[in-house]
């Protein structure tokens, strides 16, 4: 139910994109997929056939391996894993870039996926591949590709976030090693610094290659799609206003907000998150006429950048998507752990990290007592201020936040702007539309309340990388001026307004609210948008020449519109009382 509505949500946890011409490009079910196979292999009229499943780390290769073995009978069936270097080689190779101790931080790779490889091990397994004159020869894993670069290519895609919660199943390890058990948050930094950047490194060529692509994000009911149809879909996409597929989880500080407004699990104390716009976490889930196939939205990206970043976006980001939208719900919880963000030169040169994240709270709802707290107070001793967190973090009393921070109350609707180096976080009773650059893991928490983590443990703590990253000059006066409700009035229509809320010059993202009664016109300008609905039960987005069809989206969903799309509406679907939209883009130069 909506808090305090009594109505039931209509928020959607699982949208779809609808392929064109979708007919029976998927089929689910390891007998189909076969089945679909076998139909490829005799096609091609040849005496031997290489089929090769390139895998996604995360994926459990040795199940796809033994289903198709059961039901495709090959002359050979080979495992790509059987040619890599020995773990111990490979935990020297990935050492550099994992930050020793840290338990959170290390260093992007630059590492490819061949380099995990052994040579002789490899011209081993192409040997074998080479050997049978006649028949089948499947070839599967991780660097499958690099056994045989003839044959039917498949790619079995994961979602990062389908890998993190393998990781907390136990279920998988990082690339090359067997690590299964390891502490969730170690293979998460390995895969964030290593094992992601090597892997999407290897899918971006081979993605106009794929003769299918094999969806196992349901180990039990895995789907086959033509690669063409998938490429399709992905053109597709960019020609009009999308969603990718939400997750949420739960937080040491979670509410209670978005359990009742997105319909959640009721079983689970808290969700503290939801990432509804992060395309390297999120997926996409394709429709295939009913059968459902999801990848990782990051694939578009890789596949179709221009279309969707826009040539201005993609020249400074690459095959990047640089806006993130999340909550952060406290309703009913915590506050959020007192933080800074590094600055770029900072992030650039620690973590190899281009940009930084930059960011801002929205409050898309709060309680009477909610407040925000941000920036420094005027004259506190930056030497005082360390030592008290010092003492704190070493149980010497909790630290008094408010003798060095400005705490400000917070309002529905009311926007505070986060560019690094500005001290921070939310407090308790508040549901946050945070809006923010990309790089979502750099945050430096100075202060958790005294409270552990969800695994009863401290969360760790970086005063040093913190004060590093502080602008001591961000006090009270600065920040009001500056940070706190910069909303200007920027236009207005018949039944529309405009304002500009921020972000903060220092920060590379531009946010607009529109306040409207009747349809709202905007136009990307040849740069990717991203919205979400504020205010408002429903709304419908609309092309002005009909060059996509009407796409709803219902209060709190965060949708995308592709650079590629360029004139659009935005309708509310009862006119009574006022809708909003909160839009980010790109700042142009």
């Amino acid at each position: 139910m909506k808090p305090g509505t009594g109505r039931t949500s209509n928020y959607d946890k699982f949208p779809t994109l609808s392929v064109p011409q979708g007919g029976n490009a998927c089929v689910k079910g390891y007998e189909n997929c076969a089945a679909r196979l076998r139909q490829a292999i005799a096609q091609r009229q040849a005496s031997k056939t290489v089929l090769v499943i390139e895998c996604y780390p995360g994926v459990d290769e040795k199940r796809v391996l033994r289903e198709f073995q059961r039901l495709l009978s090959p002359a050979v069936a080979l495992q790509a894993s059987d040619a890599l270097l020995p773990p111990e080689k490979i935990d020297a190779l990935v050492a550099p870039f994992l930050g020793g101790d840290d338990p959170v931080f290390g260093f992007l790779s630059d590492l490819s996926l061949p380099q995990f490889f052994d040579p002789e091990r490899l011209e081993h397994l192409r040997a074998r591949a080479a050997a049978p004159a006649n028949g089948l020869v499947l070839i599967v894993g991780c660097g499958a590709r690099l056994v045989a670069q003839d044959g039917i290519l498949v790619y079995a895609d994961l979602s990062r976030w389908e890998a993190q919660n393998r990781f907390r199943r136990n279920e998988t390890s990082n690339l090359g090693v067997d690590n299964r058990m390891s502490p969730t948050g170690l293979q998460y930094k390995r895969a964030f610094f290593v094992d992601w950047r090597v892997a999407d490194r290897w899918k971006r060529p081979l993605i106009s290659k794929w003769d299918f692509v094999l969806d196992t994000h349901d180990p039990d009911g895995p789907k086959l799609a033509d690669g063409e149809a998938v490429r399709r879909a992905l053109r597709h996409a960019v020609t009009r206003p999308f969603r990718v597929v939400p997750f949420f989880d739960p937080a040491p500080w979670g509410g209670q907000w978005m359990k009742e407004m997105c319909d959640l699990p009721r079983g689970v104390p808290n969700y503290g998150w939801c990432f509804d716009c992060v395309p390297e976490e999120n997926s996409l889930l394709l429709d295939f006429a009913g059968t459902r196939l999801e990848i990782p939205s990051i694939n578009l990206v890789f596949d179709q950048p221009e279309a969707l970043l826009g040539a201005g976006v993609r020249s400074k980001f690459g095959d990047e998507f640089p806006i993130r939208f999340d909550f952060l719900d406290t309703m009913g919880g915590g506050n959020l752990s007192f933080q800074v963000h590094p600055f770029t030169e900072y992030i650039r040169r620690h973590f190899g990290m281009s940009y930084t994240q930059d960011e801002s709270y929205y409050m898309l709802d709060a309680g009477t007592d909610a407040t925000v707290y941000l920036g420094l107070r005027e004259g506190i001793d930056a030497r005082a201020m360390l030592r008290d967190l010092k003492a704190a973090q070493n149980g010497g009393g909790p630290f008094p936040a408010e003798t060095y921070v400005n705490r400000f109350p917070a309002r529905k609707h009311d926007h505070f702007l986060i560019p690094a180096g500005t001290v921070h976080c939310s407090g308790a009773n508040s549901m946050v539309l945070e809006i923010s650059a990309t790089p979502y893991i750099f945050t430096f928490k100075m202060w958790d309340w005294s409270r552990l983590g969800l695994d009863g443990k401290p969360r760790p703590i970086y005063l040093q990388h913190g004060f590093e990253n502080i602008d001591w000059d961000r006090t009270e006066g600065w920040v009001k001026q500056n940070l706190v409700n910069r909303i200007e009035p920027l236009g207005s229509g018949d039944g529309w307004r405009e304002e500009k809320t921020g972000l903060h010059s220092l920060e590379f993202i531009e946010t607009r609210r529109h306040w409207f009664t009747k349809p709202v016109p905007h136009d990307t300008h040849g740069t990717v948008n991203v919205l979400n609905l504020v205010q408002g039960e429903e709304a419908i987005v609309e092309s002005p020449d009909d060059a996509f069809e009407p796409f709803p989206i219902h209060y709190a969903e965060t949708f995308i519109v592709p650079a590629k799309v360029g004139r659009y509406s935005v309708r509310p679907l009862n006119s009574k009382e006022p809708s909003a939209t909160m839009k980010a883009f790109v700042r142009r130069d």
